[in-house]
């Protein structure tokens, strides 16, 4: 076939299949991501020379030696001292408030604190966590099926990687060369619409199956108990402002923000009482366990990516795709089912590592803003997030609950459908991730 004439240009042999070989196998033997993509890293490494195994510890430190990865760790721990301080159920709360008006608000308000909880975290499974332990049980009280109100949190949660700020964005932009702050201002607009489109499925399968009742409230009620529920949390909001002002306004680099927000939710946990300094030893061990597991696959992949891109192997992508054809739908097209398929059975960190660099030149190819491209990416690994087998928060919530993770993934299908949605109208339309910025991006 012409598309495997065209790869073959490119001239793999073992020194490629080999190492791709020993990943998949050593995945399948369910043996640490970063591991099996070091084993691969060094294997073609050694086979191909592109880079001497003497300078593969300077080449790991490298990688992962870079002032915009520092913003990982803090927003993650941000997260974590928001839930333990109990700004989290601050959220909740006014979340609650905005929604208790309507029919299935219980539902709706999970799904808008799991955006709130974004906001802040940049975490999807930090997000499913926090948010499954405050919400299922009272989804299930409401009315919702347990497998139901699993992949309802599940799906809202998969905005952690899609409302800035994002660890995913701060991957991304590393791996490309672009500002994190401009892939945050442009991703706001696509994970709002994300999180709409989660939210307009919850109120449609609420009107379909009538899971939750509720709303029977004239507007001065819903405002009075609106006025009431910000003026008792309205500092809980402090955290989540600051990260948006000091980064958007461009006073503070995502880092800087990232920073700042520890350090205000800690304060404010000192003054609400809910902070103890007992309470640090295990909320950095925790944080730490988290960044434990993004930083090394970030370090690996980081060289496997070079030696791909010094084989040749972007570049044979390139002439592969536009040997099947060369209209620009139909790449775009395969470009989304590669990265939902890739989001289905890796994690988003390796993905973005390995995938972007081969993916972009297509992109290019076919005049594709890069911008936009990235924004693509991420939003189509973000479905990942709850589809089988890996699908990271059926696992978060089916370990909360005891629920069957297929059961929770067979509720999750609409989620997965609407998210598909958002993710065509990214790639089709370049405003929806161009608008917020300046001209020069656009």
């Amino acid at each position: 076939m012409l598309w495997q004439q065209q790869l073959n240009t490119v001239e793999l042999g073992w020194d490629f299949y080999l190492p791709v070989l020993i990943f998949v196998v050593m995945c399948a033997l369910a043996i640490p991501v970063w591991a099996a993509i070091g084993a691969a890293a060094i294997a073609m490494l050694y086979l191909s020379g592109a880079l001497p195994l003497s300078l593969l510890g300077e080449s790991l430190f490298d990688g992962i030696d870079a002032f915009a990865l520092t913003a990982i760790p803090l927003f993650i721990l941000t997260g974590d001292v928001l839930v333990r301080t109990g700004l989290s159920r601050k959220f909740l709360d006014v979340a609650e408030a905005l929604t208790c008006w309507t029919k299935g608000g219980f539902g709706s308000a999970t799904v808008l604190v799991c955006g709130m909880f974004a906001a802040i975290s940049g975490s999807d499974a930090a997000g499913a966590a926090a948010v499954g332990r405050m919400t299922i049980a009272r989804l299930v009280e409401s009315g919702y099926p347990r497998p139901y109100a699993c992949a309802l949190v599940a799906a809202g949660a998969c905005t952690g990687i899609l409302i800035p700020p994002s660890i995913a964005y701060i991957i991304i932009g590393l791996v490309l060369g672009i500002s994190a702050s401009t892939l945050f201002l442009a991703a706001v607009i696509p994970g709002v619409a994300i999180l709409l489109s989660i939210l307009i499925t919850n109120i449609v399968m609420n009107r379909i199956y009538s899971f939750e009742g509720g709303g029977q409230m004239t507007f001065g009620e819903w405002a009075a108990r609106l006025g009431t529920t910000l003026k008792s949390g309205w500092y809980a909001f402090l955290v989540p402002g600051i990260i948006f002002y000091g980064i958007f306004s461009g006073r503070l680099t995502p880092t800087e923000a990232g920073a700042t927000a520890v350090i205000v939710t800690i304060i404010l946990g000192f003054i609400l009482k809910t902070l103890k300094l007992s309470d640090f030893p295990s909320m950095l061990i925790s944080s730490a366990k988290v960044n434990g597991v993004i930083l090394p696959i970030i370090a690996f992949s980081l060289p496997l990516a070079q030696a791909l891109a010094i084989m040749g192997v972007p570049q044979g992508f390139v002439a592969a795709a536009t040997g099947i054809s060369e209209d620009p739908t139909v790449l775009i097209i395969m470009m989304i089912l590669i990265l939902v398929a890739a989001g289905c059975v890796m994690e988003t960190t390796p993905n973005i590592v390995i995938l972007a660099p081969i993916l972009k030149p297509l992109a290019d190819n076919i005049g594709m803003n890069e911008i936009q491209f990235c924004i693509m990416m991420i939003t189509a690994l973000g479905v990942g997030f709850i589809t089988p087998p890996l699908g990271l928060n059926l696992f978060v919530v089916s370990g909360l609950t005891g629920e069957s993770i297929l059961k929770i993934a067979v509720y999750a299908v609409p989620f997965v459908l609407c998210m598909l949605i958002v993710v065509l109208l990214i790639a089709f339309v370049p405003a929806i991730s161009t608008t917020l910025l300046p001209a020069i991006y656009q």
